[in-house]
Order: structure tokens, then C-alpha cells, then sequence
């Protein structure tokens, strides 16, 4: 790719970009949310058309028509945010483009043996091929995206954070797949914001910031912190901020709480000034857990105590008794894409913004601008559908509603998933703000080291069992990761 431009409107997105990547090399381009990371590879892959630059592949000019055009010239992209059909099955999705056919008729036997082939190389033949794509995990659908891009035999893959939903097991099966395909000659792009999955698995790096290219070298000489450095045109220190927290009284807690299905058992307390996380592998309950607290999910036993109120209650309930959730799949159900970057920030607290209950527009940007200002959102203003905003961004706008509305109680479900290292520094301290301010926090996240940098105590989850909240002093991330796996039960 060579001196590649796209331009959104007045936002420049791409202003100039090189890239090369070589047969048989893994290449990782990292970047902060919004640096144009995914406008570049959506112009490789076909979503976009450059307004400048050219791409070549073995030195032939490429400029593919669409998406369907990239695939079949051998580009395929695995996106960060899945882009599968729900309601057909698991092989009509993998192969979906690229059917095999005899005139108008499927050769349904092709599309079984290639489908299986392909979940075979990803590790998952368990996956059933004929239920829809629909009623699988977003771990298992991400894997079903994969192996769509390998049955094809694509000659360059682009991965952009494909281990955001994956759990260990299956990113160690992702990662011996990468380098088998890269002896086969694969060029293989891939997009993360987890430092040590770019030291583990990528060959070379390239580091984009504000649409250009700021740096590159070869990934095993380079140390992380001057990689951060490149990324954030700045030195991040102190990425897991801890003030002195005064703990004050238990405002959240729960007794033997149960869901229809998760969890099977869950009791802690959550005081004012005090961040707890939760801890466990996907699919071990702990969202199950957030969202029965919210009232999303119904409660089959036990008991939630928010304040002065017991029992369960509706969402519309628990913003009114100061609770707030920012759920994990902000795609379907965190944001509504179609509306304003404003709308989407504001929509759950209008009060003040007109009289007699009528909102006035003028008012709301306002108001939602400053939220904008203070979370340091990329965008063109509160007009702006936020749809068109990077995934690190709209994450912004979903904890930013959750401030404007005030609420003591925050439940943060894996709030950090896709963003970069620069906006990451950001929430953390904001989260060290709101835990001074005697804001209480719950959190879910994957990710151990921030759970161990942030927390006060951290609680581990295991088969929908919640475990007692302990001091973060008294663990290592080793323990906590034999409690996930129910190691220590282990015979």
C-alpha cells in the first residue's frame, strides 16, 4: 500500500499511509482508537475506495471493487465488530460468497466438507454446522468468522482484535493456526491493543497515529514502552492509577443470587469508594451476574440490596435507584447505532433540557458536548451518528451516559474491550476519580492485569459459582486463573 489518503467529510481518516507485508510474515499495526487503523485495512479488504495511493499483490496492481471482489483476489478481513448473517447456519456463514454450486443448485455436500475443514483448523469441530449462527456465543461466533476467512484460502488475512471475546484456550488455539498459516506463506495483518499478544505473535509492526505512519521495526527489538510511546505521541506512565480510597458504607450486595440458567450462586457487598472486579473465564456467568442485578435478566433465588431497596427491579428502577451498566456487547445493545452521538449520551436523563418535559436540541448538545470535551471523544460534535465513530469512542459515550446520569452504583462489564493504551490510561484514572468521589464500582473484565492494577478486591467466578471478594494484595494472577478454571478442585 503506497501513499494511501481517505478523506470522511472534513475528518482526514488516512493521510499518506505506506505499508508492505511479505509473504509468510506477521505484521501488527497498532495504533490508538481512531489513529486509522480500520479505514486502512477496510480499504485493503475493499470496504472503502481510496481517494489517493495504490495497493499492489506480488507487484499486480490491486483495487478491488468491493469486499466480495478482495475475497475472491485472495483478502479477507475478520472484523473486530462481527458481520455475520445471524440467521443462517454456522456452514452457510463460512462459506457465504463463495458457495459452491452446479448451475443454480448448492453442492451442499462441499459446503458440509469445507465448512468442517475450516472449524477443524480453528480447533472447534464441536461447533455444530446447522444451527444458526444466531444462537452461538460471541466467543464461538468470532471462531466462526475466522474459519470463514481460512475456508476461502485467502493469501492475506487481516485480523483486527480478534481475541477481544475469545477465551485462553481458544487464543492459544488462534495463535497456532496464525503461524501455520504463515508457513504456508500467509501474509497476515493483525490489529490489537494488547501489547503482549503483538510481542508473542507479529514478525514486524507498524504504528499509526492521526492517519499517518509514525513508526515501524521488527517486533522483538522494539520494547513495549517505546511502542506505547509511538502510539500516543507521548510516555504513559503510571497506567494503573491507585489514590488513597477511604471505603465507606456497603451500598450493593447480593445473597445466594441466582439466574434462570447464571448464576447458580452468587453473594458479595460492594461498599461507597471501592472498585471490586470480577474474575473467570467466558461463559462463567459473570455478565449473567450484571445484568440480573440490573434487571435485565430475571432472578430465580436469592436476593439484591441496592441502598434502602431489596428485591429485583426493572432497568427503568435501577437508573432511578442510582444504578447504571455498560454492557460488554455495545454493538446490539449497549448503543443505538442509528442515533446521535448526543442522543445516545443523554436519552437516559433528559431532565433540564427543556420545560414541561420537552427537550430542546440546543440544550442537549450542550450538556452532551461537555461530556464529549471531558471524555476526550473523536468526533465532529454531538450530531454526529455514533455509529461512524471507532469502536474506543462509543465506548466512551456508553460510560459517559452513566456520568451524566449520576448514578453511585457502576457496573462495567469488560469496559476496556477494544480500546487502545491512550484511552485505556484514561478510563482507569477516571475509575481511580469516581472510587475517590465514594462512587462504587463493580467491574467484569477479561483482562487480569487491570483488575489486578485497579481493584480493591477482586472475586473469581467459576461455572456460575461466585467466590468470596479478597484483597488484591493477597493475589497473583496465577491463582486467580486456577480458581477460573476450577483448578484447584482438580483431583
Amino acid at each position: 500500500m503506497t501513499g494511501v489518503k481517505k478523506r470522511f467529510g472534513a475528518t482526514i481518516a488516512l493521510a499518506g499511509v505506506d505499508l508492505a507485508v511479505q509473504a509468510g510474515q506477521v505484521l501488527s499495526l497498532v495504533g490508538e482508537n481512531g489513529a486509522g487503523k480500520s479505514t486502512l485495512m477496510k480499504v485493503l479488504s475493499g470496504a472503502h475506495h481510496p481517494d489517493e495511493g495504490t495497493m499492489a499483490i506480488d507487484g499486480q496492481p490491486y483495487a478491488p471493487r468491493d469486499p466480495l471482489d478482495a475475497r475472491r483476489a485472495g483478502v479477507a478481513m475478520i472484523y473486530q465488530e462481527l458481520s455475520m448473517a445471524r440467521h443462517l447456519s454456522v456452514m452457510e456463514n463460512i462459506l457465504l460468497g463463495v458457495e459452491p454450486t452446479a448451475g443454480p443448485f448448492m453442492r451442499w455436500g462441499q459446503v458440509r466438507t469445507r465448512a468442517a475443514a475450516a472449524m477443524k483448523e480453528v480447533g472447534r469441530e464441536d461447533i455444530p454446522l446447522d444451527i444458526p449462527v444466531g444462537q452461538l456465543s460471541v466467543a464461538e461466533q468470532q471462531l466462526v468468522e475466522i474459519a470463514r476467512a481460512v475456508a476461502n484460502e485467502c493469501r492475506v488475512l487481516i485480523f483486527d482484535e480478534p481475541t477481544s471475546s475469545l477465551t485462553q484456550s481458544d487464543i492459544v488455539r488462534l495463535f497456532h493456526l496464525i503461524r501455520r498459516l504463515k508457513t504456508r506463506g500467509q501474509a497476515i495483518v493483525y490489529i490489537s491493543h494488547f501489547l503482549e499478544e503483538v510481542k508473542e505473535i507479529s514478525d514486524v509492526f507498524t504504528v499509526l497515529r492521526d492517519g499517518q505512519s509514525v513508526g515501524a521495526g521488527n517486533t522483538a527489538d522494539v520494547p513495549a514502552e517505546k511502542i506505547i510511546a509511538m502510539m500516543v505521541g507521548r510516555q504513559v506512565a503510571d497506567l494503573y492509577p491507585r489514590s488513597p480510597r477511604k471505603q465507606g458504607e456497603v451500598i450493593l450486595s447480593t445473597d445466594r443470587i441466582a439466574g434462570l440458567t447464571k448464576p447458580r450462586s452468587a453473594s458479595f457487598s460492594l461498599h461507597q469508594g471501592e472498585v471490586v472486579g470480577i474474575a473467570g473465564l467466558v461463559g462463567a456467568g459473570r455478565t449473567e451476574l450484571l445484568r440480573a442485578m440490573f434487571g435485565l435478566d430475571a432472578i430465580a433465588g436469592g436476593e439484591v440490596r441496592l441502598a434502602t431497596h431489596v428485591g429485583p427491579a426493572s432497568p427503568a428502577r435501577r437508573w432511578a435507584q442510582g444504578m447504571g451498566i455498560v454492557s460488554e456487547d455495545r454493538k446490539t445493545e449497549g448503543l443505538a447505532l442509528s442515533l446521535s452521538v448526543g442522543n445516545n449520551l443523554t436519552l437516559s436523563k433528559l431532565t433540564g433540557m427543556g420545560p414541561a418535559g420537552l427537550v430542546f436540541p440546543g440544550r442537549q448538545n450542550r450538556i452532551a458536548g461537555e461530556w464529549i470535551r471531558q471524555m476526550r471523544v473523536k468526533c465532529s460534535g454531538p450530531t454526529q451518528p455514533i455509529g461512524a465513530l471507532s469502536g474506543g469512542n462509543q465506548q466512551k459515550v456508553a460510560i459517559a451516559r452513566l456520568l451524566h446520569h449520576d448514578v453511585d452504583v457502576l457496573l462495567l462489564d469488560e469496559p476496556t474491550r477494544g480500546i487502545d493504551v491512550g484511552s485505556k490510561a484514561q478510563i482507569y484514572q477516571l475509575i481511580d476519580e469516581l472510587a475517590l468521589a465514594g462512587k462504587a464500582i463493580l467491574m467484569v473484565s477479561s483482562y487480569l492485569p487491570e483488575l489486578m492494577g485497579i481493584c480493591d478486591r477482586i472475586a473469581v467466578m467459576c461455572r456460575g459459582m461466585l467466590g468470596p471478594a479478597r484483597p488484591v494484595a493477597g493475589l497473583t494472577e496465577h491463582q486467580i486463573m486456577i480458581e477460573a478454571t476450577g483448578s484447584e478442585n482438580a483431583a
